[in-house]
């Protein structure tokens, strides 16, 4: 569903991602780990059409991002790093005109509004002001508007970042139900969602994948039981060789 090949992006003399590449199947939720700075979100907003690789290319379901960049789009949600809402709509006129952008209308847009409402729990504010919001709803109204058009592929950019402990378990438990028929690619810098939502995560570090595995595999590679041991032990390295 999702196959990155090679992918590169250079910003000036600086590699924010270098060669870059993986697959995401469906059913398959991969966790995109990786320390501040390490390439992540830049690596999606190549995959999202947002921005253009230096090389290589990313194809969704099957569609080039480089050649054939609309079309790759119509099969994508796409959640975006602090995503942008506006203030004054409620959440369900924000959510009709979001399913206007994508190109739904009569009864396939309403149907399409009320199915993303339930999904992400937005029932008791749905004809709130966006601006009257908790940040927990407020961004479950980004991610709502990800699921509009019922997209094959989902790319979550830190989807639970500022949720408090009961919207990040609701958050991945509701990524892992969509993981059973999408193919989810998300990024976080919290080890404990490898767990809680993935089915496999890669670690990236300088813009290079550095570990690859399912959860239970990643553990086995630490060599001591512990996630957080392996993330350190292979994101840290110019640390240790500066020391």
């Amino acid at each position: 569903m999702i196959e990155v090949e090679n992918l590169t992006k250079q910003f000036g003399s600086k590699h924010a991602v270098e060669d870059l590449s993986f697959t995401v199947r469906k059913g398959e939720v991969l966790g995109f780990l990786g320390p501040n700075g390490a390439g992540k979100s830049t690596t999606m907003r190549m995959i999202t059409g947002f921005l253009p690789p230096t090389a290589g290319d990313a194809k969704v379901c099957g569609i080039s991002v480089v050649d054939r960049p609309s079309e790759a789009k119509t099969k994508i949600g796409y959640l975006p790093e602090s995503a942008p809402l506006y203030n004054d709509m409620t959440v369900y006129g924000f959510l009709k005109f979001c399913a206007s952008i994508r190109g739904l209308g009569g009864s396939a847009k309403k149907d399409a509004v009320e199915r993303a409402i339930e999904t992400c729990f937005l029932e008791n504010v749905a004809k709130q002001s966006i601006d009257t919001l908790s940040k927990g709803y407020r961004h479950r109204t980004c991610l709502a508007q990800a699921l509009l058009h019922d997209p094959e592929v989902l790319i979550l950019d830190e989807p639970t970042d500022g949720l408090d402990p009961n919207q990040k378990h609701e958050v991945r438990q509701l990524i892992k139900r969509l993981g059973e028929k999408k193919a989810i690619l998300f990024s976080t810098h919290i080890l404990e969602e490898v767990d809680a939502a993935c089915t496999r995560a890669v670690i990236v570090d300088r813009g290079r994948i550095v570990a690859d595995g399912t959860p239970a595999e990643l553990i086995e590679q630490s060599g001591t039981g512990s996630l957080t041991d392996l993330f350190r032990r292979v994101t840290t390295r110019d640390t240790e060789q500066a020391a």
